[in-house]
């Protein structure tokens, strides 16, 4: 009975572990295609600027009218 308990959450902790190395890549890969230095045709530049908190580079954000979809070019 113990080793079904110990097998049981362990299986869980294994699964959220696995869930949360998974998240972490897919989350880098979503935001590094979103930036860089060349803009996609059809992108509009917005006012937003930020900095990011990592690099210190200034990030311009650019908008695709139609898609709503958003990019961020790298600024000196």
């Amino acid at each position: 009975m113990l080793e079904w308990i110990i097998g049981f959450y362990g299986l869980q902790f294994v699964a959220l572990i696995l869930l949360v190395i998974g998240s972490w890549f897919i989350w880098d890969r979503r935001f590094k295609t979103k930036h860089g230095q060349q803009v996609p045709q059809g992108f509009v530049r917005t006012k937003e600027v930020s900095i990011d908190p990592t690099t210190q580079k200034k990030l311009v954000v650019y908008m695709h009218p139609d898609t709503g979809e958003r990019f961020y070019k790298e600024e000196d």
